[in-house]
């Protein structure tokens, strides 16, 4: 399933769109400010950003440009009720993809987010790598070699974490909020079992790289021969 952050304060709003979008089969996180918003872009590898500019600390276009310059190039849908000319040229040219005034149809937003889930992979991003292994552009296939196979929503969302921050220790609660989402109710458990069946695919595959225990801290994506924990 892709997944969308909406940042957006009207808590009304923020329901109707999370509620559209759920029904159109796309997973939303919702946060009301740009700081919450821009954690969660560290946290999870977003397929899509719905952005309201009003927002209690500031302009949303402040975060756009920030994601923009640090790299991130999530496809981004501007919602605001500025519809002035000027207004829509800003948002564009601060890395906007999109610009929807308000008010608007939820019919309409919610194609235009599907339209962004539906760009080609040049405008996605690119294949996630690490080691030897190579996770496919807004896609489920994993591949080790001429080795190929399929991961579940959950276990594309933290391989895709794991490899952008390969040999990098990912906290618990990082993997937890990419594959769930946050605030999401999981099992105690659904992490460890996760992890143990993207460990037995990678064992499978012949790949080289390991899902090891740092204890006390996480876990990291590694070269090894075995999946022992880490002092």
């Amino acid at each position: 399933m892709s997944r969308v952050l909406l940042v957006e304060d009207h808590e009304r709003l923020a329901r109707l769109i999370r509620k559209g979008l759920m029904a159109a089969g796309v997973g939303v996180d919702v946060c009301g400010h740009m700081g919450g918003a821009w954690a969660a872009l560290q946290q999870m590898p977003y397929q899509a950003l719905v952005l309201d500019r009003g927002l209690p600390d500031g302009d949303g276009i402040f975060l756009l440009q920030r994601m923009r310059q640090a790299g991130v190039r999530t496809p981004c849908l501007v919602l605001t009720a500025r519809d002035a000319l000027h207004d829509r040229v800003e948002g564009l040219e601060a890395g906007a993809d999109d610009y929807l005034p308000k008010p608007f149809a939820m019919d309409e937003m919610v194609a235009r987010v599907r339209a962004l889930l539906r760009r080609p992979v040049e405008f996605q991003g690119l294949d996630t790598s690490g080691g030897d292994l190579t996770l496919s552009a807004g896609g489920n296939l994993l591949r080790c070699g001429r080795e190929r196979v399929i991961l579940a929503p959950a276990e594309v969302q933290i391989m895709q974490l794991l490899l952008r921050r390969h040999e990098e220790v990912v906290r618990r609660t990082a993997l937890e909020a990419a594959a769930w989402g946050l605030g999401d109710a999981v099992t105690p458990n659904a992490l460890d079992v996760a992890l143990h069946r993207l460990r037995r695919k990678l064992s499978a595959m012949g790949s080289r790289q390991r899902i090891v225990n740092v204890r006390g801290l996480g876990y990291a994506l590694r070269c090894g021969s075995g999946d022992e924990a880490l002092q």
